[in-house]
């Protein structure tokens, strides 16, 4: 297991923890794929879902933010962009055969998921705590 949950992820909005949750387990499948020799189909199949819901993650954050007037809404929304650009030129590239899902791919998503979890999103999750807005979208 690469990326394991524990409490200091947690936003308290509930809907987003388990957002979050769902792309660790995505993680862990793609890491588990590499380690135990998956076929290049089962590998793309886990990347294509790991973006597919990323990008759904990044939708729901965002009309909540947009709903709540997270203050700071821009800057996240701008943070999600990039990474979805990035993410989207190494599917590219793995897609044409210029790119490995390796290790290194994978420790960029964990760290970019953890720093991004326990940073901006954990400024979110302050804001819900001090502000009367729902903690479900």
């Amino acid at each position: 297991m690469l990326m394991e949950w524990q409490s200091t992820f947690e936003t308290g909005i509930t809907d987003f923890d388990e957002h979050h949750k769902q792309l660790f387990d995505l993680i862990n499948m793609a890491h588990d794929g590499i380690n135990y020799g998956a076929e290049i189909d089962e590998l793309r199949a886990v990347l294509d879902e790991l973006i597919t819901y990323a990008e759904y993650h990044f939708i729901s954050e965002e009309y909540w933010m947009e709903q709540c007037q997270f203050p700071l809404f821009f800057s996240h929304r701008e943070e999600h962009r990039k990474f979805t650009k990035t993410i989207r030129k190494f599917k590219e590239d793995f897609q044409q055969g210029k790119a490995d899902l390796s290790l290194e791919v994978l420790n960029f998503l964990v760290e970019w998921l953890n720093s991004h979890i326990l940073g901006s999103d954990a400024q979110y999750g302050a804001f819900a705590r001090l502000m009367p807005i729902p903690t479900s979208y």
